[in-house]
């Protein structure tokens, strides 16, 4: 068997065969691809069918208006800027700032404070405790509300019957004064462990190496909380913040149900959500409810920049 070689000039180096260009992905990243796209295809049907079809459609609603005469008749932003000058809305919304300022703050600072405490493992039966917690988050709302309306009854209630006994006036949980209040005990009751929860994990997820530099700095327990673990924990203080601030603004099951024990207490516009729902089931005013739900939409986004924000702002600060 012979070869055959190729003689090439003096000097001159052998040129380099080019790889043979690849078009497109490969047919196994073309498979993975298929396979991604047909597992995301539920998602995004179920997704676009029921929040965005609705969203839109919402959106068409709001700008139009139903008459007896006529039928739907498009009036362009006329739904919203009624609604700016609403003051059933209005006061709702006002009501909802209050209850978030108040019962916010309260619910993750002792949502924080069970979650260090766990974590620190300072509490005897601190898995029970824990459970325990979390348990009331399990409850449906409405069980929740019906319980503590039974609680609260000035009548019927536990408390009011011990303050029958002692012979003082039972506590006015229902009444003008005491009824927001009241209802933030409940959602706080509701609230703590599942806000626990999630500041818990974040709290073992932080390397033990940060814990074991502080305890050669001399670093306390007080001191770790303070200096390592609460900033550590930064981003999930801020997701249960905005979260926080959604449910508040959608505040609808407890005060519609305390509804029935006061009825001259809590109105139909006592929240935006229930004001909604009452323009466009009882009132049958779809148009006008459908532009109540958009602008607490944009609220409860300009709310939640703003928190968000302002930590971002403090957090750049620190550093």
């Amino acid at each position: 068997m012979t070869s055959v070689e190729t003689r090439l000039p003096a000097g001159r180096a052998p040129a380099a065969t080019a790889p043979p260009r690849r078009r497109g992905p490969s047919p196994m990243r073309r498979r993975e691809n298929a396979a991604a796209y047909i597992l995301i295809t539920p998602f995004v049907v179920v997704f676009a069918l029921l929040i965005v079809v609705p969203i839109i459609y919402s959106g068409y609603l709001s700008l139009y208006r139903e008459q007896l005469v006529g039928g739907n008749t498009f009036v362009g932003l006329e739904n919203y800027s009624r609604a700016l000058s609403d003051s059933s809305f209005l006061s709702g919304v006002g009501r909802m700032a209050v209850f978030l300022v108040i019962q916010v703050p309260i619910m993750l600072g002792l949502a924080l404070l069970f979650a260090l405490l766990l974590d620190a493992g300072v509490l005897y039966l601190g898995k029970f405790i824990r459970l325990g917690i979390f348990i009331p988050y399990a409850v449906p709302s409405v069980i929740a509300a019906l319980m503590w309306g039974y609680l609260y009854g000035t009548d019927f209630g536990p408390a009011a019957q011990i303050a029958e006994r002692l012979g003082i006036s039972a506590p006015p949980f229902l009444s003008q004064d005491w009824m927001l209040f009241s209802i933030m005990n409940i959602v706080t009751w509701s609230f703590i462990g599942y806000n626990m929860i999630i500041l818990y994990a974040a709290l073992r997820s932080i390397p033990s190496e940060l814990f074991d530099a502080a305890a050669v700095d001399g670093a306390g327990r007080i001191r770790t909380a303070v200096s390592i673990k609460i900033p550590a924990i930064r981003p999930a203080l801020i997701l249960t913040a905005i979260f926080s601030v959604i449910g508040t603004f959608q505040l609808f099951t407890e005060p519609n149900l305390l509804r029935s024990l006061a009825p001259n207490v809590i109105g139909t516009d006592y929240t935006p959500n229930m004001y909604a729902y009452n323009l466009a089931f009882i009132n049958r005013d779809s148009n006008y409810a459908a532009a109540i739900a958009f602008i607490l939409g944009v609220v409860i986004m300009i709310v939640s920049y703003t928190v968000q924000l302002s930590t971002q702002r403090k957090e750049r600060a620190a550093r």
